[in-house]
């Protein structure tokens, strides 16, 4: 089949999402790959989002639903998908018209693919671009890569494009993950399957007020989950001081931002995990940490 014959089912999750999500819808409607069908999740929303969405007609299909959560209205979408293949966009992110159609023509170009992603243009409420989120650079497995840098797929859930058969391998988003539900879905769709990256930016990722520190805990909590349930679908020879090294790296990341908000104590905590896990490996990243923890320096 011809590349712009291929159906691709765009998932766009929806949660009060009326100020946002028509600029979403706008972007997937005017992909230059013209065979895609848009399915918005309405997960329970309380604002104008359905009054929003019924301006578009029979030009999106609405699926209306209890409030469930992100991976729960993305499990309601692609369980709705009938192409070939599935593109996650959040609500709030939007694409450039190229995407899908540089996306479906990497992947019929490569059938061992089972999923890809695109660079992103990272911007402000207004507009303007904050920084470039650029393809991941890595040797030899992706889902070893992944390991040592979790948020390594670029655009993560607004640039992602998987054969909807592999979600049916590999099974729906874990709903029992208040966060990083993303991190833990790229891991088990590159333990069954190969991963390439389109460097031009053609997704656009809003960064709002950081909400960092009021989400700390649940994404932290989560991180370690992920890096937890997903150590079996390693090889059995990186399941030791390979994992230790990733589990290690999540401390120390998490140990930073503990320490930019204030948590001090918490902070030397994850440090001293770190240090625990992978002496060799992430010592000197530690005792780099401890010392301008010690001396007061930004982070």
């Amino acid at each position: 089949m011809e590349p712009e014959r291929r159906l691709v089912s765009v998932v766009i999750p929806a949660y009060n999402a009326g100020w946002c999500v028509a600029r979403a819808v706008d972007s997937a409607l005017q992909q230059t790959h013209a065979a895609r069908e848009i399915i918005v999740v309405d997960d329970g929303s309380q604002d104008d989002t359905a009054a929003v969405l019924a301006r578009y007609g029979d030009a999106v299909r609405v699926v209306h639903k209890p409030n469930g959560g992100l991976s729960s209205a993305r499990n309601a979408g692609i369980a709705a998908a009938r192409g070939e293949y599935v593109a996650l966009l959040d609500a709030d992110d939007s694409w450039l018209p190229g995407k899908l159609a540089a996306q479906v023509a990497l992947m019929d170009s490569r059938p061992e693919l089972g999923f890809c992603s695109v660079a992103a243009r990272v911007e402000d409420s207004q507009g303007r671009l904050l920084n470039l989120w650029p393809c991941p650079q890595w040797r030899g497995s992706f889902l070893e890569h992944l390991f040592r840098e979790p948020a390594a797929v670029a655009a993560s859930g607004s640039g992602v494009l998987v054969r909807r058969s592999l979600f049916e391998r590999v099974g729906p988003f874990d709903e029992a993950l208040a966060s990083l539900e993303d991190i833990d879905m790229w891991m088990r769709l590159s333990a069954a399957a190969q991963y390439a990256c389109v460097a031009e930016p053609l997704a656009v990722i809003l960064k709002r007020a950081d909400s960092m520190s009021r989400n700390l805990d649940v994404m932290r909590d989560a991180a370690i989950r992920v890096m937890r349930k997903n150590r079996a679908l390693l090889p059995e020879r990186l399941r030791g001081a390979h994992w230790r090294d990733g589990l290690a790296g999540v401390f120390a990341d998490y140990a930073k931002w503990q320490y930019r908000i204030g948590r001090r104590t918490d902070a030397v905590l994850d440090v001293m995990r770190a240090f625990a896990l992978a002496p060799l490996s992430r010592g000197r990243l530690c005792l780099g940490l401890l010392r301008d923890m010690a001396l007061g320096r930004p982070l």
